[in-house]
């Protein structure tokens, strides 16, 4: 698939005065100016995150009121219901919420919905629980911020909301709760707005703490928990979340609680652990619990004091991971070949495909590897009782859900957001709904969206790559949104005739450049290897990492992406 290369420019001024200031590359310096880092100051903050830097958390709006609510149910002896969605996020919220509250108070419990008989987020189910089980409060993490009629019918049953949320609100009409925690709430003054679910949980965990003048461990010990929902929910690896991330994962790495070390022992891990192990390690077996049964086995996981209980509970939830690859790879398959046979589908700009009887827990990841494939929005749809359900994703910079929110007509409801949405519509109006999510997106699409693109930091050559330099960079972690690993491009590189095919589907880079020669790995690029033979200098992108063999340390490539220069 042909890609667009975009070098990110940075004013030149700053990156000088940078370079002063910290005595370090200049490549790295304007790296550091593109990410708003333009000062000592700032560097400091960034490359030596301390705990001290986490703002207070009586700055977020309604703190007095949520730390008072639940004070008042430790003095009237309420019965506390604590409830979270069902993925990593909500799951890590909702352990670390349970866990801190159970400490100081017996009257809690908590609640995860089922993903298929309730959905996600707060359900009318999950309220006739409180209810019929005597719960007088509910303090919901990552969800509730849109449930105004569901916590509406809680108050005429007597159910007090904490609502504990990162979700955008709606304009003009928030829930009736007692409290809502929410940074992106515009008249809330926190400084920080891009916490997760998990985050704002445990904001919310620090003023009990310090309203009851316990030690920081007290809260600072579920880290790890926080450290995983960050980097499961794709927000910011900037400010605060930074700080969050760099001890949860100093955590993860060094004491773990009983779960994540069980899943860590499952899945092999012995090396030192990055944001990237959390994503493609703890994540996927956190939200196969809900994908494929029940997510109250994830917190139930991350609860668990016992090792040898918690590898159990890690193992059915390790199983349930190998049971969601299975059905994301079968469907993946029957879809691509679905695709292949469609004679029309090679001139459209959007992928609609649906089977009855593909696993709806899993439709969302399919639809994420069709645009690895075909790069363009993307829906995959299945039969959910008497209707159609499904997800959609995006393309990088394409509103979906505006998109989808101009087929309304066709639909019996949807909800998401800029990247990702979920739909529903009746059978016999598939058809209509496809070729209507078509003119949409053909209408609404700039053409060179439908071309994935390639962000490039920073050009460089191999005598600036340095064991110093990559030490530097290793520093910037951990790595995520708005704070990606560097992306490098090296020009006029000549293949030295070593370069090989690996395993028929990576190739294995020995390039040089004015007579240093440096070594890579590009997986899934067999394609791209004519372009080495044809013995003319290469334009090459990529990360740098380090390879580790007998004992010795050499700098590598990661390689993205290849083309002849121009």
């Amino acid at each position: 698939m042909q890609k667009r290369w975009n070098i990110l420019p940075a004013d030149r001024n700053k990156v000088q005065a940078l370079h002063l200031s910290l005595k370090i590359s200049k490549i790295i310096c304007k790296i550091l100016v593109q990410r708003g880092i333009d000062n000592f100051e700032k560097s400091k903050h960034f490359f030596r995150p301390q705990l001290t830097d986490l703002h207070s958390p009586w700055l977020m709006k309604d703190m007095n009121k949520a730390v008072a609510r639940i004070e008042q149910a430790f003095i009237q002896k309420e019965k506390i219901l604590v409830f979270g969605d069902y993925d990593v996020d909500g799951t890590a919220s909702v352990a670390c919420m349970f866990q801190f509250l159970k400490q100081v108070y017996a009257n809690v419990e908590f609640y995860i919905p089922h993903r298929y008989k309730e959905g996600y987020g707060i359900s009318e189910v999950g309220i006739n629980f409180a209810h019929e089980n005597n719960f007088s409060l509910i303090i919901s993490l990552d969800c509730g911020i849109k449930s105004v009629q569901l916590v509406a019918y809680a108050k005429t049953l007597n159910i007090d909301f904490i609502i504990c949320d990162h979700h955008l609100p709606d304009d003009n009409v928030v829930p009736n709760a007692i409290a809502i925690l929410n940074p992106k709430q515009k008249d809330c003054n926190y400084p920080y707005k891009e916490l997760c679910g998990c985050g704002v949980g445990f904001k919310l965990i620090q003023a009990l703490s310090e309203q009851w003048n316990f030690e920081p461990d007290t809260y600072l010990q579920y880290l790890d928990l926080v450290a995983t929902a960050i980097a499961a929910d794709i927000v910011d690896i900037t400010g605060e979340n930074r700080v969050l991330a760099y001890y949860g994962l100093k955590k993860v790495n060094e004491n773990p609680c009983a779960g994540i070390k069980a899943l860590l022992q499952l899945a092999h891990t012995e090396q030192e652990l990055h944001i990237t192990n959390l994503v493609f390690i703890i994540a996927p077996r956190i939200n196969a619990a809900g994908r494929m049964d029940d997510g109250k086995k994830a917190v139930q996981l991350f609860i668990e004091k016992d090792f040898n209980r918690a590898l159990e509970l890690a193992e059915i939830l390790h199983s349930d991971n190998t049971d969601r690859k299975e059905a994301d790879s079968n469907i993946t398959e029957e879809a691509l070949a679905m695709l292949e046979k469609d004679t029309s589908f090679i001139n459209r700009n959007t992928t609609v495909v649906y089977q009855e009887h593909w696993h709806k827990g899993v439709v969302g990841i399919v639809a994420s590897r069709l645009i690895e494939k075909y790069y363009r929005p993307t829906i995959v749809l299945t039969k959910s009782g008497e209707v159609i359900g499904g997800s959609a994703r995006s393309v990088a910079g394409f509103n979906l859900y505006e998109a989808i929110h101009a087929c309304r007509e066709h639909l019996i409801g949807y909800g998401g957001h800029f990247a990702a949405a979920g739909l529903t519509l009746l059978p016999e109006n598939l058809e209509a709904f496809k070729n209507a999510f078509e003119e949409a997106v053909e209408e609404q699409i700039e053409p060179h969206l439908l071309i994935p693109e390639i962000v490039i930091d920073a050009e460089i050559t191999f005598s600036e790559l340095t064991q110093n330099f990559y030490k530097i960079i290793a520093q910037m972690e951990p790595f995520g949104p708005e704070n990606m690993r560097p992306v490098f491009i090296v020009k006029k590189v000549d293949d030295t005739g070593f370069s090989k095919i690996v395993k028929e589907k990576h190739i294995r880079f020995v390039v040089k450049q004015n007579n240093i020669t440096l070594t890579g790995i590009g997986f899934n690029m067999a394609d791209k290897f004519s372009l080495l033979q044809m013995n003319t200098p290469l334009d090459i992108v990529f990360t740098i990492d380090i390879n580790e063999w007998n004992g010795e340390k050499k700098l590598q490539l990661k390689v993205i992406d290849v083309k002849l220069n121009e």
